[in-house]
């Protein structure tokens, strides 16, 4: 592997890592029985709003622990298992699976639920770039594997 990929799969670690810790916030506040002030922007920046409709479940489990385990899985493929051949391939398969899912709650935030939570977009972002990311990794070894005679 080479330095490139490398700090490529740390940097998807650190925004795996971050990911992590936003939905673990969100999943706590799916939870709460009381109201949280620090997400409180309003009728169109509310966590609370988001993090406890009925579209905070997917057959039962919160939209934030599937995000945990997304994010535990990246961060498990971009560091014990970056060295492996495929791993490239897998990490962009499942951070596009992830992208997709985002985007799909975004658009329930802006469109059904007509507010916004600041985790959720955070996640977003996340999942994003470290989509981007993987990406580029994934270009780096199809130009290195060109380039070996």
């Amino acid at each position: 592997m080479t330095a490139t990929a490398r700090g490529i799969c740390v940097a998807i670690a650190v925004l795996a890592l971050a990911g992590i810790v936003v939905s673990s916030v969100s999943l706590q506040h799916h939870y709460a029985t009381s109201k949280t002030n620090y997400c409180d922007f309003g009728e169109s920046f509310n966590c609370d709003i988001v993090n406890r409709s009925i579209y905070s479940t997917v057959l039962g489990i919160p939209d934030a622990l599937i995000g945990i385990l997304g994010y535990a899985s990246l961060l498990a493929l971009a560091t014990f298992y970056r060295a492996k051949m495929e791993t490239p391939a897998m990490l962009l398969i499942a951070s596009l699976a992830g992208l997709g899912f985002a985007l799909y709650l975004t658009y329930i935030e802006g469109f059904v639920l007509a507010t916004w939570c600041i985790l959720c977009l955070s996640s977003l972002t996340l999942i994003f770039l470290i989509a981007v990311l993987s990406a580029v990794l994934v270009a780096h070894g199809m130009r290195g594997s060109r380039a070996k005679p």
